[in-house]
């Protein structure tokens, strides 16, 4: 293999260890963003004196049957 193969296959790999990281950081961010708006809502349902609506965790519904 020749140096600008290898030089070829090295920028390869990070471009693909870039694109993995980008997206593990949007997924991330995407996260933050949903739990501050579950945090909002709770926030508000406390100060307005209304019920919290949300039942359970949500990534501990297996089945929504009864």
């Amino acid at each position: 293999m020749t140096e600008d193969e290898k030089d070829r296959v090295a920028g390869a790999r990070n471009a693909q260890a870039a694109a993995k990281a980008e997206e593990r950081r949007l997924r991330a961010a995407e996260t933050l963003r949903e739990n501050l708006l579950r945090r909002k809502t709770q926030a508000r349902a406390r100060r307005s004196g209304a019920a919290d609506e949300a039942v359970g965790v949500p990534a501990a519904k297996k089945d929504e049957a009864p």
